[in-house]
């Protein structure tokens, strides 16, 4: 049998790293799916309820007004269920190692439809703030995959229910644009916060339905955002909760693209683009998963 060189172990060896981390990153998806199958399911059954009923209302009455409510409260269940869906299927679809710009507000959008429900029968409460619409060149399957991760996470951390803020923004550096995750729950403490993005070390125990504590859910995220060429922050206060944020490197929106390509054709100046000011104020201690 013939001897590999050093050269071609090394690129074998690399070779079977990357099928490793593949393979983590989709039994990851699987994970946080698992989590929502309850609350996904809980919602489609009330939607199917709410489609069967008022079409039974309708069938009975005859009169147009009575007919067009039922009409009406049909349309607007199946868009509701048409959302989740897409948000399923956009979560689900994403290739590999396919790349391209993208909506960061449409992206993490089609997260929260995912998690809406989850987090009502849970009692937290979300909140977004979306400011303009930043564009990043992304593979969007696995920049959800992190989004959803700190969504759960953070809905984990409030056991009694809380707050969870999820916002969208062009950085202060304007090279970058930013997701953030913030929970108010209990927080981490200082001296574990930067073991987090540690493989295999967590903070908390896995919950009733065996999901969470394996810790691979932060070093995965650390390994996503180093691989787009961006990075993960944490800024924690036990007690008053954690702010997980992603920076990634900005693009110009398509649109922004079309438009300066016409104004050039047409010898015409582009403009600059708007930058919007950004400020993260700090609530604890603060790691990030940058080595």
């Amino acid at each position: 049998m013939e001897q590999l060189t050093e050269a071609e172990e090394l690129v074998q060896v690399k070779r079977e790293l990357q099928e490793v981390k593949r393979l983590l990153l989709e039994s990851q998806k699987a994970s946080s799916i698992g989590v929502l199958a309850s609350s996904i399911t809980h919602e489609f059954n009330n939607i199917l309820t709410t489609v069967i009923n008022y079409a039974k209302m309708g069938v009975r009455h005859k009169d147009a007004a009575t007919r067009d409510k039922a009409f009406d409260k049909i349309l607007a269940a199946s868009h509701r269920a048409t959302k989740i869906t897409t948000g399923m299927l956009s979560y689900a679809r994403a290739k590999a190692d396919r790349r391209e710009p993208m909506d960061l507000v449409t992206l993490v959008e089609d997260v929260l439809f995912l998690v809406e429900k989850d987090l009502q029968m849970h009692r937290v409460r979300l909140e977004t703030q979306f400011e303009g619409r930043p564009w990043a060149n992304v593979n969007s399957g696995q920049i959800q995959q992190v989004v959803l991760n700190l969504i759960v996470n953070g809905r984990q951390a409030m056991t009694t229910g809380g707050t969870l803020i999820v916002s969208v923004k062009p950085g202060s550096e304007g090279e970058f644009v930013e997701i953030a995750v913030r929970d108010t729950g209990s927080g981490i403490p200082a001296d574990k916060l930067r073991q987090i993005f540690e493989p295999f070390f967590s903070t908390k125990t896995a919950d009733a339905q065996g999901q969470g504590g394996t810790g691979l859910g932060l070093s995965l995220a650390r390994e996503v955002m180093e691989s787009h060429q961006g990075r993960i922050k944490v800024e924690s206060t036990v007690g008053r909760g954690t702010c997980f944020t992603l920076k990634l490197p900005a693009v110009i929106a398509q649109s922004a693209v079309a438009q300066a390509n016409r104004a050039q054709a047409a010898g015409a100046q582009p403009q600059p683009a708007v930058q919007f000011p950004s400020v993260v104020a700090p609530i604890g201690q603060v790691a990030t998963g940058v080595k």
